[in-house]
């Protein structure tokens, strides 16, 4: 559930503003943060170490024991570095430019979500709004940001041939153009060590892809996708609550089922869907809410507070049952859904939308809990 403000967590990207070669110029943090010397490039990123350390943030970890070179607050710029491959991966936007986001924002912003920057800059990015970029609010969303960025990226040409500081450079316009180049091994790690955690993220077009041994059903090809488009309102020919679901994740999602093509209702209730009163029909965290209390487990009544119930899973290995959230950042997502197995999901997604099923690969996982 959503701040009204929020305008139902439904995000209306702005045209993009187009000037001389098509970049706008982002006055970045450079005037924030000294990047201090270029020499000191971080090498020797040990990649397994990386992995591991970003699994325990991402896993809800404290931060107290957490340890990665160059990441002075893990457990705030983790969450950040995660929407940023989160973000690319739903763009389809290649590995490559993915590090090159991740390394700018190391930059520009340490992978913090500033509120502050050199004249107008703000976020992660350090867009700024009187160039075009989006309002304050928009850049200051995380999702939003790491967007505009890899929407002006694709629209260099030749990029992908280009190193990554010189790509970050052609988007930026930096006063410090050759800084980026000294986050590239760090930004490396860390989109590796976050893409694997997505389903399917750990393959790039760019790579042979191999069979997953994934069992979440979410590995390539078992991401939804297989059944087709999916009516609004309806469960798609040939699914089944997989045999091995927990009893109650089977009875939730049975429940939540019979809450389709009922129409989305924000603050509503969910306790009559099909009722004469709107404010018993389902909103995204209330349809989560009441499906579960229904087996007898108490869950909070938003997204920002569901969001820490039960214990952090990692978005590549989902069972029926678990939530998964979407829209803003991992510490204050704005959506969520149940995932049911075989790469579906059961959302009351926004206004007048009914409650419906869709394939996991139109979400943007930035966090998933298991509630059982």
């Amino acid at each position: 559930m959503k701040a009204l403000a929020a305008g139902i967590g439904v995000v209306f990207l702005s045209p993009i503003l187009i000037a001389g070669t098509g970049m706008m110029m982002v006055s970045s943090a450079d005037a924030v943060q000294s990047s201090g010397s270029f020499s000191s490039c971080l090498t020797n990123i040990d990649t397994d170490k990386v992995a591991e350390q970003v699994t325990k943030i991402l896993d809800g970890a404290s931060g107290k024991n957490v340890h990665i070179k160059g990441l002075d607050l893990p457990v705030e710029q983790v969450p950040n570095a995660q929407t940023i491959v989160a973000a690319g991966l739903s763009l389809d936007v290649p590995k490559k430019g993915q590090i090159v986001a991740l390394a700018t924002a190391m930059q520009e912003s340490r992978l913090r979500n500033l509120n502050y920057g050199d004249r107008d800059s703000l976020g992660l990015f350090q867009q700024r709004p009187s160039q075009g970029w989006g309002s304050a609010q928009q850049i200051s969303d995380p999702v939003y940001a790491s967007e505009q960025f890899y929407k002006h990226l694709l629209k260099v040409d030749g990029w992908q041939q280009m190193t990554v500081t010189q790509a970050a450079q052609a988007v930026q316009k930096s006063g410090l153009p050759d800084a980026y180049a000294q986050w590239e091994n760090l930004a490396t790690a860390l989109q590796d060590a976050i893409a694997k955690t997505f389903p399917g993220g750990g393959n790039d077009a760019d790579q042979v892809k191999k069979p997953s041994t994934s069992t979440t059903g979410c590995s390539p090809g078992q991401d939804g996708s297989g059944f087709g488009r999916i009516p609004e309102g309806s469960v798609p020919k040939g699914y089944a609550i997989p045999k091995n679901a927990d009893p109650k994740a089977r009875k939730a999602i049975e429940w939540a089922r019979h809450q389709l093509g009922t129409l989305y209702q924000w603050g509503g209730s969910c306790t009559n869907s099909q009722g004469p009163d709107p404010m018993g029909r389902c909103d995204c965290s209330s349809l989560m809410q009441q499906a579960y209390a229904h087996v007898g487990v108490t869950l909070t009544r938003t997204t920002y507070t569901q969001v820490n119930e039960g214990k952090a899973v990692s978005p590549a290995q989902l069972k029926p049952g678990d939530l998964i959230f979407s829209r803003g950042t991992a510490k204050r997502p704005e959506h969520v859904g149940m995932y049911m197995g075989e790469g579906l999901v059961i959302e009351a997604p926004r206004t007048i939308k009914p409650v419906r099923i869709t394939p996991i690969k139109d979400w943007t996982i930035l966090a998933a809990r298991r509630v059982i």
